[in-house]
């Protein structure tokens, strides 16, 4: 086992380190996490809108009035109708930032050039039947989760341009000294956005000719999101995420922070045609979602290792062990473990190898199936990864069988974790006793 953690701490982990600080993936990590605020709050006021709890609907109704759900409707509608536009500048505006160049200019002229792609008219019918193109109608399903790759793609594709235009000195307007720094940076930017708002314009153009009419937001949910969404909901996409999650946080790196990059444009608009389904009154279609992950497999964080603790508590005997799990209880009931991953430690630790990577791979299988089958309802909302283990599992589902089914596998990890405690005291006594007796000699 030492002979191959060895392997892998000198053969992978350096490719995955590099990986995960490279700069493109760290700007869209950094945009969505910026946008937390905004998905929690959208998914939180679909839930109010469609709690299903008998005769829910109809008190709300004798209370507020029958308009009652334009509330909850007004919040989802300036965040998740609308989260390509706020996804296209957070990501342009980190991106920028990497490179110290002006944050604000780059995120105000990739959301540009997001609008100069959007389609800007669509095909509606007349009162009388009459079919025709109207001009000025933009489908805000252009804007919301289903736009996401486009507005990734826009906002690191402009920033490049944009930042790579500013450096250049033939292309910078210098003010006097006197001016206000905002207006100096304004004029700074202004021959650098230019050129890259002529050049969207010139490839919307190119692509309507190529495509015959078509559009970027058309040509990439057909060859690249809806490809990729569908391989991410199935039970081998969240198995693969799960695992290479534990295999990155086991060397030390962040694992979640890393994955997250790569899979959360993919996972969010499954969860957002969840939401989108539950509100038209239909049932969610897809199992696979960030919180499903976040609720049902990362309890108390990666590794489920609120699990770990309660296994130390009910089996642990060496003092030391007790100690770090009372520090690490409080901040792991609300997810937060690098003081458990770091202070057992559970980095390069082979005694833990096998319940900290597999464990979530069972829990991963185990709360799939429950899903698929009907036992437990899938994901409809978006709950702060901080909220406690199983009353996250319920808000996320709407369901106190959510809770239930996140309480089984929390108790279900205990179970696995506890041989291992077991086992890595005993050769911690062992170890200990074998220097006693070289110290006695």
């Amino acid at each position: 086992m030492n002979g191959f953690i060895s392997f892998l701490e000198r053969k992978v982990v350096p490719v995955a380190a590099k990986f995960g600080s490279q700069r493109h993936l760290v700007a869209i990590r950094d945009g969505f996490v910026a946008l937390m605020p905004l998905i929690i709050a959208g998914s939180f006021a679909v839930l109010l809108n469609n709690l299903p709890i008998p005769g829910y609907q109809n008190i709300m109704n004798n209370i507020f009035g029958g308009s009652w759900k334009s509330f909850g409707g007004n919040i989802w509608w300036g965040t998740f109708a609308v989260i390509s536009l706020f996804l296209v500048f957070s990501i342009s505006y980190n991106l920028a930032k990497s490179y110290e160049a002006n944050g604000l200019s780059a995120g105000l002229i990739s959301l540009a050039n997001f609008a100069i792609l959007l389609p800007q008219a669509a095909n509606v019918t007349s009162p009388s039947g009459e079919a025709f193109s109207a001009w000025g109608n933009i489908s805000w399903t252009y804007i919301n989760a289903q736009g996401m790759f486009v507005a990734i793609i826009v906002a690191l594709v402009s920033t490049e341009i944009f930042v790579k235009l500013s450096k250049s000195d033939k292309l910078t307007i210098k003010m006097p000294d006197t001016v206000p720094p905002a207006v100096s940076k304004s004029f700074a930017s202004l021959i650098p956005g230019i050129i890259v708002l002529s050049i969207f314009a010139l490839l919307t153009i190119f692509i309507g000719f190529a495509s015959s009419g078509s559009n970027i937001f058309a040509l990439i949910s057909k060859f690249v999101s809806t490809p990729l969404q569908n391989v991410a909901d199935s039970l081998g996409s969240a198995v693969t995420i799960v695992f290479m999650t534990q295999f990155l946080w086991f060397f030390g790196l962040h694992g979640s922070n890393i994955i997250g990059s790569v899979i959360e444009p993919i996972l969010l608009p499954l969860l957002n045609a969840n939401m989108e389904a539950v509100a038209a009154g239909l049932p969610p279609v897809h199992i696979v979602t960030k919180p499903f992950l976040d609720t049902f497999v990362y309890l108390g964080g990666a590794g489920t290792t609120l699990s770990l603790l309660i296994a130390i508590f009910i089996s642990g005997k060496r003092k030391q062990n007790k100690e770090i799990a009372k520090l690490g209880i409080g901040p792991g009931l609300f997810n937060i473990n690098e003081p458990v991953i770091f202070g057992m430690p559970i980095v390069l630790n082979p005694l833990l190898f096998i319940p900290f990577l597999f464990g979530p791979v069972v829990l991963v299988i185990i709360s799939y199936f429950a899903m698929a089958s009907g036992l437990v309802p899938k994901t409809i909302a978006m709950v702060p990864w901080t909220f406690p283990p199983i009353i996250g599992a319920a808000l996320a589902t709407s369901s106190i069988r959510g809770g239930i089914l996140a309480a089984f596998n929390l108790v279900l990890a205990v179970l696995m974790y506890i041989p291992f405690i077991i086992a890595g005291e005993k050769l911690e006594e062992k170890r200990e006793s074998k220097e006693k007796l070289k110290k006695a000699n």
